[in-house]
């Protein structure tokens, strides 16, 4: 069972039981200052179209929508404090937070949770790395983003080593052929490439992140049966891997839209909308 609920997640967390939630991811916005937006696309064969594909063959492209959120504050760290209380009241003694964010907000969000969580509750600050898009002429381009972990306990919380999904090592043939069979934990560096433009996963949200990444949060971070919540819940992407992993899952964003691509998305575990009709 799991819950999609349209609101403002400051009107809907404190309907919420404390110590009820197992685990708490978010993205919460990354104050760039501008307009987040994607257009959704497809592409159709038409002998006349402007796309050329392989063999020759043209393709015409049509444009499904555009969805769109304005990503600016003035003090991030002050819009995200209150809400950053009620998941520390909202968390279990076992519970874990994590918060998805970039380096222009992550080190006054870090000082920030630390007032909140305490400084011995702070576990790892993990980078997720990836190798796409623009290249900057001016800078070293900026392709990583920044997760901080917290526990509710300092020392008791869910870490599930065994459900670690292994990776490959770089170089296998230093290490052994049972060592590399079996492949290596990650370390506080995941590499994982974003949401391909044309990959089955899109959704069109503008901050879809991959499910990859959620799908080892919740694996590792929580256990079956428990609940996973995300109150800037986007495309939804934690209710999927809580779903796909046997967890119960709550999901709060103030878009229509957002909402409306979580319930055609999560479709296959039937949850319970609240605030809006889902679409067809």
């Amino acid at each position: 069972m799991g819950t999609i609920a349209l609101g403002d997640n400051m009107q809907v967390l404190p309907g919420l039981r404390s110590r009820s939630v197992d685990l708490i991811t978010i993205d919460p916005p990354f104050n760039t200052g501008h307009a987040q937006a994607r257009t959704r696309l497809r592409t159709v064969r038409d002998p006349q179209g402007d796309r050329v594909g392989f063999g020759g063959r043209r393709y015409r492209t049509e444009r499904l929508g555009r969805m769109a959120f304005a990503d600016d504050f003035d003090d991030l760290p002050r819009f995200l404090e209150p809400r950053l209380r009620e998941a520390h009241r909202l968390l279990a003694p076992h519970g874990s937070l994590f918060v998805h964010l970039d380096a222009r907000e992550v080190h006054y969000v870090k000082v920030l949770l630390d007032g909140i969580f305490g400084r011995d509750c702070f576990q790892n600050e993990i980078i997720w790395a990836y190798d796409y898009g623009a290249r900057s002429r001016s800078r070293w381009p900026a392709k990583h983003d920044n997760i901080l972990w917290y526990s509710r306990h300092p020392t008791r919380f869910t870490f599930r080593y065994a459900d670690i999904d292994r990776i490959p090592y770089l170089a296998p043939g230093l290490v052994g052929e049972e060592k590399a069979r079996r492949g290596k934990t990650p370390t506080d560096v995941w590499w994982q490439t974003i949401v391909p433009t044309r990959g089955r996963e899109r959704t069109g949200y503008p901050t879809q992140k991959p499910l990859a990444i959620l799908r080892r949060i919740v694996r590792v971070h929580s256990n079956p049966g428990e609940l996973v919540l995300d109150f800037f819940a986007g495309s939804g992407t934690a209710g999927e891997a809580a779903a796909r992993e046997g967890r119960d899952f709550y999901l709060i964003d103030s878009q229509p839209e957002a909402v409306q691509v979580m319930a055609r998305r999560l479709r296959f575990a039937e949850p319970v909308c609240v605030g809006f009709r889902p679409g067809r």
